[in-house]
């Protein structure tokens, strides 16, 4: 195997290997002795790994874009495969299939669960879980930065102004991704908990949230998320995978603070405050605001959980709203706001400039010096046929295997957009271990799709397909 694959997810072994540690002392200071021999075998396995592909390090001058596609998307096959050991060998008696959708599920903060009840399981195995979509998110953050290469510039400038990253440049980023990553789900946790959460229950909610995960704690949100105020604060907490990871840090340590680094951010920005109108305006009769608060909100972070008295008969709008997505630089998933709106006024160009010859229409957008160009266009563009057919496909496979079309459609969207399934949509009691074996592997496929860029997936097409 190519050394950089093997010194790239050495990483995240080794960071499962520290994460494995803290599930054994967690498991030892509370006397949970079950499973604690489940995280001693992760450790060893891990750390194993990890400090292997380090062996005799070569550093190689170029690495080609196919090989860093490559590397990512086997991440998500490998690493999952040791995530998978302690609900393997836990007391559940759960298949290896299964176990491997759970932790695909984790890891690609999708949070689909075979498991129906969540207090019988051990809280050693629940906070796992959790940690299998906290390290996820960190591995997709990186992964952006891996392949940065392949993005837009207007999408870059929001991050860095260096066109490509050396190995230097591509460290100091990643450092600062883990510190941020890190800071702001402390934070997270320590709202949580200010609002009267029990530790526990914050520190699993803040790992799925700064993940922008699905798994919970409980069987239901609403037993710990039981007022007004709860409501609207976890709703606020949950845009922190929505926006930028670096908007903080830009707003207080960058010196030169040009508003290409939060051009992204304020039109996101302006996108959540008009669907907050719109809703309160339009949608707020006969509920609660607080509950369709918190709706948008997981919508838009591509998190999905939703309160029981969720409104239900907008699933439709909801799945939409999960479409569009979040920041280029987060852990939500969804074709991405920004680049819908560049191809959405493009499109308007192109027609007022058919109806109205003798004016010139420009790509240039406010708050971004320079044009967005028709290769950019063209990315953008080719990102939403992607989707579609993605889409298109595996609601075809999965209403093959005895799946209803309303369900594998609200299902497709839902593995694609890496969310999960909810009252929301109208679909809380949807039971995953009940799928059959080729179902879950189709569900396990686009899980992982769905988490790479869409664009990666042309490249490597056109790699294999075409010869030049």
């Amino acid at each position: 195997m190519n050394r950089f694959i093997l010194n790239y997810l050495g990483i995240f072994f080794i960071l499962l290997s520290i994460l494995s540690f803290f599930n054994i002392i967690y498991s030892y200071y509370f006397n949970l002795y079950l499973n604690v021999d489940n995280y001693f075998y992760t450790l060893l396995i891990s750390l194993i790994i990890g400090l292997s592909s380090f062996y005799k390090i070569k550093k190689e001058t170029k690495i080609s874009i196919y090989i860093k596609i490559f590397t990512v998307i086997i991440g998500y096959f490998l690493i999952p495969l040791v995530i998978s050991i302690p609900f393997y060998f836990s007391i559940y008696n759960v298949s290896f299939l299964n176990c491997y959708f759970e932790s695909i599920s984790g890891f690609t903060s999708t949070g689909f669960t075979i498991f129906d009840n969540i207090k019988h399981l051990d809280e050693s195995l629940i906070l796992w879980r959790s940690t299998s979509q906290w390290i996820g998110g960190i591995y997709f953050l990186f992964s952006i930065l891996l392949l940065i290469d392949i993005f837009d510039d207007s999408l870059k400038k929001s991050l860095t102004n260096f066109i490509s990253f050396n190995y230097s440049e591509t460290f100091k980023q990643s450092f600062k991704i883990f510190i941020l990553y890190t800071i702001l789900t402390l934070i997270i946790f320590l709202v949580l908990k200010f609002i009267d959460l029990r530790t526990f229950d914050s520190f699993n909610l803040s790992m799925t949230i700064i993940s922008s995960g699905g798994f919970l704690p409980v069987n239901s949100i609403d037993n710990i998320i039981n007022t007004n105020v709860k409501e609207i604060i976890f709703s606020l907490l949950m845009l922190f995978s929505f926006f930028s990871l670096f908007l903080f840090y830009n707003i207080f340590f960058l010196k030169e603070k040009s508003l290409n680094f939060f051009a992204e951010d304020i039109y996101l920005l302006i996108y959540f405050l008009i669907l907050i109108i719109i809703f309160f305006v339009f949608f707020n009769f006969n509920y609660n605001f607080s509950s369709i608060l918190f709706s948008i909100t997981s919508s838009m972070s591509n998190i999905g959980i939703s309160l029981n008295n969720s409104p239900s008969n907008l699933w439709f709008i909801f799945l939409l709203i999960t479409v569009v997505g979040g920041s280029f630089f987060s852990t939500s998933s969804g074709l991405r706001f920004l680049k819908l709106y560049f191809l959405f006024k493009y499109s308007i160009n192109e027609i007022l400039s058919y109806s109205r010859p003798n004016y010139i229409y420009t790509n240039k957008f406010h708050l971004i010096d320079t044009n967005v160009n028709q290769k950019d266009i063209n990315k953008y563009f080719l990102s939403v046929l992607i989707f579609i057919i993605s889409l298109f496909t595996i609601v075809s496979l999965l209403s093959i295997f005895n799946i209803s079309a309303g369900d594998a459609f609200k299902l497709g969207i839902l593995t694609l957009m890496n969310t999960v399934n909810s009252s929301m949509f109208n679909l809380n009691n949807f039971n995953f271990i009940d799928l059959n074996t080729y179902s879950k592997i189709i569900m396990i496929i686009f899980m992982i799709i769905g988490r790479v860029e869409l664009l990666t997936i042309l490249i490597i097409a056109k790699k294999f397909l075409f010869k030049n």
